[in-house]
Parts: structure tokens; C-alpha cells; sequence
């Protein structure tokens, strides 16, 4: 993608092969489900809810920015871990040609966390003041993305229904350390009735985009995971009877492993509020290895 400097695009395939992504043109679509029309709404401050159903179809990010000198330890530990940090794009300028033209990751976001020191995140509606000049930013694969495909097979999605955020949770489940950043592995949970677990993942294994087949159906002791009542990130729905709590990896895993990396100043999205992207599900073949260096 000739003249896009600062802005290198990945997709990680099954393999977990790193390459270009390649990105089609999109047709004018309704407001209901056009990226750009939601990132406009984002930027002007008219929509700060949960993008989980918004733009069906799409790839939705999780965010991460930080200093610069951190950037190429951050990258391997998404190379090293692509279930939960699925690496779509890192880009020098905040301001994108790639993925999701002419988005601003400071203001096309619902709702970010602004860390400083390790300390618990300020939530703000935007970070124009808080984005430094050296920092470098990470979108990484979001679940919400293979969300489409699951309702369009029926299979119902509570958190939707019932205007949640999804679930997320701590594991037990380290991740692979590249450099300063280590940590747990975090799933998100979504109830789905005994007879469409199969299904459920049948559906989201086509979807490395958006973290693949889930890491676990079933017993959440098999995760470390003690009370699904208490959820450490979102909302919890309870399970209905006939219901099995179905676990995928999660990209709040990276604010994890960015929170204890030492850095003074991190930038991630709140959880459940992503950057929504021009990128269609499932319409990226695994393309060669080459990378656009700025």
C-alpha cells in the first residue's frame, strides 16, 4: 500500500503467519452499519455505547498506544500470542490510510482508558491531550467481529439482547513474555445453549481475526476462573438453564501485559468500546509476508 508512511498492516492467518491485509473497497452502506458513519458519530461525540452489533460484518480493534520504545518488544508478544492479540495494524501516526482510512485512533473510538504508571484507568471520551508525539499505535482483533456470524446462524447473544457488555475474565493461563510484557491470558464468555456449542465454534474458527475457536466450553475451574458472577471487565448476564459458558481469548489480555510493562503512559480502548474498521470479515485470503515500513 504505496504512500501510507507510518502504518504497517498484519493478519495473522491460522498459521499465525504474518502478512498485508488486503483490503477492498466498500459500498455506501446505511448509518446503522457503515464504520465510517459509527467512527464519525464516535469523533462528534454522539455515540459512546458498546460497539458489540454495531456494523455486522466488520472487524472491530482493541487499541493499544505506547511510547515508541516499546513498540517492537509489544509486536512479539502479539506475533508470540495471536489467539488473544491478533495483530491487525501499528501505525507511527494516529491518523490511519490502512484498515480504516482516515480514522483518528485519538477520537474514532466510543470510549478509551488512559493509564499513567500502572495506576488504574481514566476513562475519557477522547485522547488528542494524553497521545504523545513518539507513541506508536496497536489495533488487535476483536470477538465482536465473528458476532455477525453467529446471530446470522441463530444462535442468540444475551449480552446483545439484553444491552451488556460482554464478560471478560483473568485466567489462570500465562502468556508467552516478549521483552517487559507478560501476563494472563483473559477470555470473554458468552452463554450458548448445549446444542449450538459445536456450531458456536465451528463458526468462530473461521475468524482469525477475531480470535479463532474459543480456548474453552464448559467448567470455567478449567481456567482458574471461581465465580462467573463477578466478572473482572463488563457485565455479567447469569446462565439460563440448558446454557454452557463458551470462552474466547480476549484482547484486554494486551492492557494487561501493557499495564505491567513499566511504561508511563498507555492508551487503550474501554473494554467493549472498539475502533469499528473497514475491514470485512472473512474476506482476507493469507497474503505474502511483506510488511509497509514507514
Amino acid at each position: 500500500m504505496p504512500g501510507q508512511a507510518g502504518v504497517r498492516a498484519h493478519h495473522f492467518g491460522s498459521g499465525g503467519r504474518v502478512g498485508c491485509l488486503r483490503i477492498p473497497s466498500l459500498p455506501d452502506s446505511g448509518p446503522g452499519s457503515s464504520p465510517a458513519r459509527l467512527r464519525a458519530a464516535c469523533r462528534a461525540g454522539t455515540f459512546r455505547a458498546t460497539t458489540s452489533g454495531r456494523c455486522p460484518g466488520f472487524a472491530q480493534a482493541n487499541l493499544i498506544a505506547l511510547p515508541a520504545r516499546f513498540a517492537d518488544d509489544f509486536q512479539r508478544f502479539c506475533e508470540r500470542n495471536p489467539r488473544p492479540c491478533p495483530l491487525l495494524l501499528r501505525s507511527e501516526t494516529p491518523v490511519l490510510h490502512a484498515v480504516a482510512p482516515g480514522a483518528d485512533l485519538r477520537t474514532d473510538l466510543p470510549r478509551y482508558r488512559v493509564f499513567r504508571d500502572g495506576a488504574p484507568g481514566e476513562e475519557r471520551d477522547e485522547v488528542r491531550g494524553a497521545w504523545g508525539s513518539g507513541f506508536t499505535g496497536f489495533l488487535l482483533g476483536c470477538s465482536f467481529g465473528f458476532e455477525a456470524a453467529l446471530t446470522e446462524a441463530g444462535i442468540r447473544l444475551r449480552h446483545q439482547e439484553e444491552g451488556r457488555i460482554v464478560p471478560m475474565y483473568v485466567t489462570d493461563r500465562a502468556c508467552e513474555p516478549a521483552g517487559p510484557f507478560r501476563g494472563p491470558l483473559v477470555v470473554s464468555m458468552r452463554p450458548i445453549r448445549g446444542a449450538e456449542v459445536s456450531e458456536a465454534k465451528r463458526i468462530s474458527a473461521r475468524q482469525p481475526l477475531a480470535h479463532g475457536a474459543p480456548v474453552h466450553a464448559g467448567d470455567p475451574a478449567d481456567l482458574g476462573i471461581t465465580d462467573l458472577t463477578r466478572p473482572d471487565f463488563g457485565e455479567d448476564g447469569g446462565l439460563r438453564p440448558g446454557e454452557v459458558p463458551v470462552f474466547w481469548a480476549c484482547g484486554v489480555t494486551s492492557q494487561i501485559a501493557a499495564i505491567g510493562a513499566g511504561a508511563d503512559l498507555m492508551i487503550s480502548h474501554a473494554p467493549g468500546h472498539m475502533l469499528v474498521t473497514d475491514v470485512p470479515m472473512g474476506s482476507s485470503s493469507p497474503p505474502s509476508d511483506a510488511e509497509e515500513n514507514p
